[in-house]
């Protein structure tokens, strides 16, 4: 793919819920008669996604129910705050046997699981899916998700220590089968070459496994390894073995830098800059005008109560915000888990926000910054912030499902086509290949 293309995965949540916590209120969801439990509905999202010619549809995943605000479930539950959630990963052969080339991704963390069982779901799916598995790998950051699995939340040190061991595991065993070890030859009679399929025996401080792992290499030897660390652990663990990375970063300068510095750790790996993708996440409001498009953006940013910013950002933060003032600007806060949102979040006239202005922009975009307008004028800033961030594509968040993902592939991503900014038709087969 040249160098001038984008590449496009579309964001997802098992849930009512994605990164605007209006969505699941708003007049275009209710209009549509959308029921985010049925498998049906993924797959037309992952058909109009690959219509539209995009690497990936990507579901995230937090698997518990915050109490972090307030101390209660009230909250989050009242206000749809990425609760409930469902598991994706049996969304993915829904999906893959309603499609033939897009790629489709989800995320397991590694904090309460064994490799093996890992490897062998995301080998069996790569083969469910003829190549187009992704894995987003994540670490739980959340007392909540620790407590449902009868365990204490780890420091960032602790979690890639085990995670990079983790990865360790499973690459052993997507190999233990040579890509020549299925022999099935029926007069000898012989199946599999057992000099081609290999023990791991793995021994080291936080996994034993002996292997092999009873799952035939698959397409891709494993599934695309997807991942969205900002810290300078979670940035090495990317740089190391992510084929892609989804990033929030609201400004482009910002983005710049954190490009700058994930492409610049490959090098320490051993990788070239070429072989991970960065796409950051935008949230498109499409208008026929800019004054339509305007008064999209105020009705579902209206849609987000105070509350309701409050218990998501909470558990993403971990942190109780009711122990704040909802007045006093959150700049001023000096514990650890607030720092990021120091420059996250600011007001346009460069004046503080309050902790609750903050929380409600949350609510709306979780960071992400929303890019309002005409398709045309949604392809300018497009491009304007891959000029200035040198991001290799987009993460895609809508304001409300369905419908809006169906417009950014009708209305914008022609206009994408008509710069030459983007792919007309897929050049392989696997999602290995779309990344590339």
């Amino acid at each position: 793919m040249p160098k001038n293309k984008m590449h496009l995965a579309q964001f997802l949540v098992h849930g009512p819920t994605y990164h605007s916590q209006a969505m699941w209120r708003h007049p275009e969801t209710a209009a549509r008669n959308y029921d985010w439990t049925q498998p049906e509905l993924y797959q037309h999202i992952a058909q109009v996604c690959e219509r539209g010619k995009f690497d990936m549809v990507f579901f995230a995943d937090l698997n518990y129910i915050s109490d972090t605000y307030q101390g209660s479930l009230e909250p989050a539950l009242a206000n749809a705050a990425q609760a409930p959630e469902h598991d994706p990963i049996p969304l993915l052969s829904w999906m893959a046997a309603a499609t033939s080339q897009i790629g489709l991704g989800a995320t397991l963390s590694t904090s309460h699981h064994h490799p093996f069982y890992a490897a062998r779901l995301w080998a069996t799916i790569d083969h469910l899916t003829k190549g187009r598995a992704a894995w987003n790998v994540v670490t739980s950051l959340n007392h909540n998700q620790a407590a449902n699995y009868g365990e204490e939340r780890q420091d960032a040190d602790a979690r890639y220590e085990r995670a990079e061991e983790f990865m360790e595991v499973c690459q052993k065993l997507w190999r233990s089968w040579d890509e020549d070890a299925l022999v099935m030859d029926r007069a000898a009679p012989m199946f599999a070459d057992a000099a081609k399929v290999h023990r791991i025996e793995h021994v080291g401080r936080h996994f034993r496994s002996r292997g092999p792992l009873n799952v035939v290499r698959s397409p891709q030897v494993g599934p695309a390894i997807l991942q969205a660390g900002t810290s300078p652990k979670g940035m090495d663990f990317a740089a190391r073995y992510s084929n892609g990375i989804f990033a929030i970063q609201p400004r482009a300068a910002d983005a710049a830098k954190y490009f700058a510095e994930v492409k610049g750790r490959m090098a320490d790996f051993g990788r070239a800059p070429t072989d991970c993708k960065i796409l950051f996440g935008i949230q498109p409001i499409i208008g026929g005008s800019e004054a339509e498009a305007a008064e999209k953006q105020e009705l579902h940013n209206s849609l987000v109560p105070i509350e309701g910013g409050m218990a998501i950002l909470s558990a993403h933060l971990d942190f109780d915000l009711s122990q704040l003032d909802p007045n006093e600007a959150m700049a001023a806060r000096q514990e650890p888990e607030l720092q990021r949102l120091k420059t996250r979040y600011h007001k346009e006239s460069g004046q503080p926000m309050t902790v609750a202005e903050v929380a409600q922009r949350h609510g709306q975009s979780v960071g992400l910054p929303q890019f309002v307008g005409t398709p045309s004028s949604i392809a300018d800033q497009m491009e304007a912030f891959m000029a200035t961030a040198g991001g290799d594509g987009f993460m895609l968040s809508p304001i409300y499902c369905p419908g809006a993902i169906e417009e950014f592939v009708d209305l914008v991503v022609p206009e994408l086509q008509r710069r030459g900014l983007f792919r007309t038709d897929y050049s392989g087969a696997t999602l290995g290949a779309h990344l590339s």
